[in-house]
């Protein structure tokens, strides 16, 4: 599958405009996102790319502030050798170690991942991403059954693995991902994910104690009220993927229709990740 890459560079390559833009284009449909020196880039699966969408989308911002972006695509071996290029490991909260393959080990650290990411979303250095797995941190997953929404990589549903989680359910709409998911998680040992490609249909018909969903706002909204009937009631269940204003005052009304209570929420750069609870 191609990729239509967007590249952005911004006059003043300020946060916040970038925040506003990647906001926008995260409505439209992009899931991946790589900061740059003077902007960012931007990616979606080629065949659900639309020009006019994405003019319509950034048009208010053209008399607000000055960005000019040019439109690639990206065949699969392109991708993959420029995430090679750009990956660097990180650390969470010095509880969590995530490296690629071709990085070495660090010692001191309870938690290491090891993350080959292709062409899929989610290897913690997004802030939606790195915030759900310090929220993740400081819960209990031993013994629980989790299901990971929009999995990407598998990296959450891995890090719940090591949290001791008894079951996982990891669902991506991408075959990239699924694939993706199955070989991170046996580069872990993670045995007790099981993978599965497809939507809010491909969630079985099961309880949940715990549920991890880091996409986008609009599908968020879409999805809650099949998350809220497969989460157990005290369940936990945890939203990424948006902005604090205004974002996540409309997650919140959401939520509250089908009695998923807020209780906590991080934010970095303007992007949230919150946990609700099923009352």
């Amino acid at each position: 599958m191609n990729y239509v890459e967007l590249v952005f560079t911004l006059a003043a390559a300020e946060d916040y405009q970038k925040d506003l833009l990647i906001a926008a284009l995260g409505d439209c449909g992009f899931d991946t996102f790589e900061e740059t020196e003077n902007g960012f880039k931007a990616y979606m699966p080629e065949n659900t790319f639309n020009q006019p969408d994405v003019d319509a989308a950034l048009e208010v911002y053209k008399s607000m502030f000055g960005f000019g972006y040019q439109v690639n695509t990206i065949a699969q071996k392109n991708w993959n050798q420029e995430w090679e290029s750009n990956f660097q490991p990180i650390q969470i909260k010095d509880q969590v170690y995530v490296r690629a393959t071709f990085h070495e080990p660090s010692a001191g650290f309870p938690y290491e991942i090891i993350i080959d990411p292709k062409m899929a979303f989610g290897t913690g250095h997004h802030q939606t991403t790195s915030k759900m797995m310090e929220l993740m941190l400081g819960a209990g997953f031993k013994g629980k059954k989790v299901l990971d929404m929009g999995c990407g990589t598998g990296i959450l549903a891995i890090l719940a693995s090591k949290l001791g989680a008894a079951e996982i359910v990891a669902i991506d709409y991408d075959p990239v991902c699924y694939d993706s998911t199955i070989e991170n998680s046996k580069l872990n040992g993670a045995h007790n994910i099981e993978a599965a490609c497809g939507s809010k249909e491909a969630i079985p018909d099961t309880q949940f104690d715990i549920i991890l969903a880091n996409i986008n706002r609009n599908i968020l909204l879409d999805q809650m009220q099949r998350y809220a009937e497969v989460l157990k009631h005290g369940g936990d269940i945890y939203f990424s993927g948006f902005y604090e204003s205004p974002d996540l005052d409309i997650i919140k009304e959401e939520a509250a229709k089908y009695h998923l209570e807020y209780e906590t929420h991080l934010k970095m750069n303007e992007w949230v990740a919150a946990r609700f609870k099923r009352i």
